[in-house]
């Protein structure tokens, strides 16, 4: 009995694992100078704009997901999009309830892990309280490309800053623009090791339990 639950168990992880992803994989690059501001700027309504994030433990499992407020800009040129900056406070940072059933986290709940991930553990609010990201190029998507995110039509670039690490990542967007709003909306997948993420010391077995992917969600809704 215990030979086929490990048997299952290891099924299980596999086929979570193989399992077709829901979202882009953002490119990661080196830090790029930042695009200059141009045309008009639109100011994002925190209260319309969210940025999701969901994590998880290895294989997929157990999936963790909330939200972070986000405050920015964006400029627009010409009908095109020129460049922005967001600014997500990591203080803000809410896990949904429905992720966390303390009957099986022995009486953990949604507030512990927002403590826990707001700790020097992880994104050590009290020393780094904002994750910032700045635009450094927007390009038409090439037709044909092979992505997920539906009604994509643009390719934003820029340098996503989370601690003291800044790298620039790449990722498929929606851009909608008319006279008076901008709307940018994207879902891709970053690697939390990229910017020093890590549960423990390097190599610390209390971070082989937990994914190295982060899928993020921006619904960012700007106005003049």
């Amino acid at each position: 009995m215990k030979n086929l639950s490990v048997l299952a168990l290891t099924a299980l992880l596999f086929t979570v694992s193989c399992a077709e992803a829901k979202t882009d994989i953002a490119t990661t690059s080196t830090e790029q100078t930042v695009a200059e501001n141009a045309g008009e700027t639109f100011a994002v309504n925190a209260d319309s704009s969210t940025v999701n994030w969901t994590a998880y433990h290895k294989g997929g499992l157990n999936p963790r997901f909330g939200t972070m407020k986000t405050t920015g800009t964006l400029s627009v040129e010409n009908g095109n999009l020129t460049s922005g900056s967001l600014t997500s406070d990591v203080n803000s940072l809410l896990t949904n309830p429905r992720s966390v059933d303390p009957t099986i986290t022995d009486g953990k709940t949604s507030a512990d892990l927002d403590a826990h991930l707001k700790s020097a553990d992880f994104f050590d609010a009290e020393k780094f309280p904002n994750v910032n990201f700045e635009i450094t190029k927007i390009a038409d998507l090439v037709a044909g490309s092979e992505i997920k995110m539906a009604g994509a039509n643009k390719t934003v670039s820029g340098n996503l800053t989370i601690k003291d690490k800044k790298v620039n990542v790449t990722f498929p967007a929606k851009v909608e623009i008319t006279d008076n709003h901008v709307t940018l909306m994207s879902k891709f997948t970053i690697n939390r090791e990229d910017w020093g993420l890590a549960y423990g010391a390097e190599g610390d077995p209390k971070d082989w339990m937990i994914s190295q992917e982060v899928d993020l969600e921006l619904h960012i809704v700007a106005a003049k």
